[in-house]
């Protein structure tokens, strides 16, 4: 009885001293800031693909890796990385990550070949795992449930002005070849920038508390990435395979190993060690809910922005720097949303989300209009209902991760986000999988169809997104 006591407090008590420290608004920054980096490097190497290439005179293969393998990297260690910053303190871990991207961002500028391109990508996927988890837990941490609806406004604003650099800077950077270094300063951007981070980390951040005598749990860490490679890895490369069935094996093992993961970490519980996942909180039928509608929302998200450059690069034939152009508007829209998205859904709770729902569902709606009445549509007419799908998705965004995060005792903040993280990769990964099987399946005489077709199903993700949002009503007292 005492330990579940103590274990509640502890929130209020990390939240409440945080709360009279000035700095905390400056310590987001800096990881914010790092999350901004990880967002510009997601979307800024689908603009440059076809000069890298070019370039490096690489195989159809070697480009599959290096988006696949970013993604990878990234959803089989976060987890992990996440449960470390809950051992070893936030800061530290924040900063091994930090300073692994800034190396691996390098070393991906110098590649010479596909496939040490391919290797760097998956390092700063891996170092990445170690970061990110950490900008969430440092938000949990240091914010009071009155301050973190702020908080996440402005991490909400993070994500839309990273894809906004992400497509807008890339097609820039490829077009203008600075120094004649071409696509390689797209990674060459992140060397400065992750210095000067690092820097203002070790001055500014503050030291969360450690676990003393608690090491990580090896085995849980083995079974959980054995398994989310099987599970993960053939959704982001099936549809280029073919889904032949040794992939499809794959992904039962994958699914036999979360299963054998997850007694793992009961015995592991019982055994009174530290396990990976606090399996308390999936126990919990929010936040368990929770991470579904976190999945669901994903599922819309990458998947989205795949299809839309797809379409307008295949179908409109737009250059990567007009592609870049079209979306950036969208982005700049989620971004200015995201700010007031966190303190609205904290005064009206679940229906502020709802309503985000309602209206990415009715940019998508208008998207689908516009491709059915015109073969190829102005560009201010797209950006148009773009932007009014990205005001719907920033609406709900980040209000979600804080929603889903609100249930996470600090003292398992890293774990918590490292599992959000997870379900997000693996959610970002079964639209990819799910919506390039639509696009490319129906061939190339149907592909507008193929797009109507995507949106249709993507609309349905946030209309059940919704549905699981809204709060059962309480009984009128007699």
């Amino acid at each position: 009885m005492s330990t579940t006591c103590t274990t509640l407090s502890l929130p209020v008590r990390v939240a409440s001293s945080a709360s009279g420290s000035a700095s905390r608004w400056w310590a987001l920054a800096i990881v914010v800031a790092a999350q901004f980096m990880f967002v510009v490097d997601a979307f800024i190497v689908n603009v440059a693909l076809p000069s890298i290439r070019a370039d490096l005179h690489a195989t159809a293969g070697d480009m599959q890796g290096v988006l696949a393998l970013y993604q990878i990297a990234f959803a089989v260690l976060v987890v992990a990385g996440g449960r470390l910053g809950d051992i070893y303190g936030s800061k530290s871990i924040f900063l091994v990550g930090l300073l692994g991207f800034t190396a691996a961002s390098l070393w991906c500028g110098f590649a010479g070949s596909g496939p040490m391109l391919v290797l760097a990508r998956a390092g700063q996927g891996g170092a990445a795992a170690l970061m990110i988890p950490q900008v969430l837990a440092t938000i949990h941490r240091l914010f009071t449930d009155s301050e973190r609806g702020k908080a996440f406004g402005i991490y909400g604003f993070t994500l839309g002005f990273g894809a906004a650099v992400g497509f807008g800077l890339g097609g820039w950077l490829v077009a203008a070849n600075l120094t004649g270094l071409g696509w390689r300063t797209v990674f060459f951007v992140n060397g400065p920038v992750g210095v000067a981070l690092v820097i203002a980390a070790v001055a500014i951040l503050p030291k969360a508390p450690r676990k003393s005598g608690v090491r990580l749990d090896l085995i849980g860490a083995a079974l959980l990435l054995a398994a989310l490679l099987g599970l993960i890895g053939p959704l982001l490369a099936g549809t280029d395979l073919g889904w032949p069935a040794w992939l499809l094996a794959s992904v039962a093992v994958g699914a036999a190993l979360l299963a054998l993961f997850w007694r793992s970490q009961g015995f592991v519980e019982r055994s009174g060690g530290l396990p990976l996942v606090n399996l308390a909180l999936l126990r919990d039928r929010g936040f368990a809910i929770g991470l579904v509608t976190a999945f669901l929302l994903a599922f819309a998200n990458i998947s989205f922005y795949l299809l839309i450059t797809l379409y307008m690069q295949n179908q409109l034939h737009f250059t990567p720097l007009q592609s870049g152009a079209a979306v950036v508007p969208l982005a700049i829209v989620f971004a200015l949303t995201s700010r007031g998205a966190g303190p609205r859904a904290q005064k009206r709770g679940a229906r502020a989300l709802i309503e985000g729902c309602g209206v990415a569902v009715l940019g998508l709606a208008a998207l689908m209009a516009t491709i059915l009445a015109t073969v190829h549509p102005a560009m201010p007419v797209l950006a148009g209902v773009l932007m009014l799908f990205g005001a719907g998705q920033a609406m709900v965004m980040a209000p979600l991760y804080g929603r889903v995060l609100a249930k996470v005792p600090a003292s398992h903040a890293g774990s918590g986000a490292g599992v959000l993280s997870t379900v997000q990769q693996i959610g970002n990964a079964s639209g990819v999988a799910v919506i390039g099987a639509i696009y490319f399946g129906l061939g190339p005489s149907l592909q507008s169809h193929a797009v109507v077709l995507s949106l249709a199903l993507l609309a349905a993700s946030f209309a059940i997104l919704a549905l699981l949002l809204r709060e059962p009503k309480r009984p009128v007292a007699a």
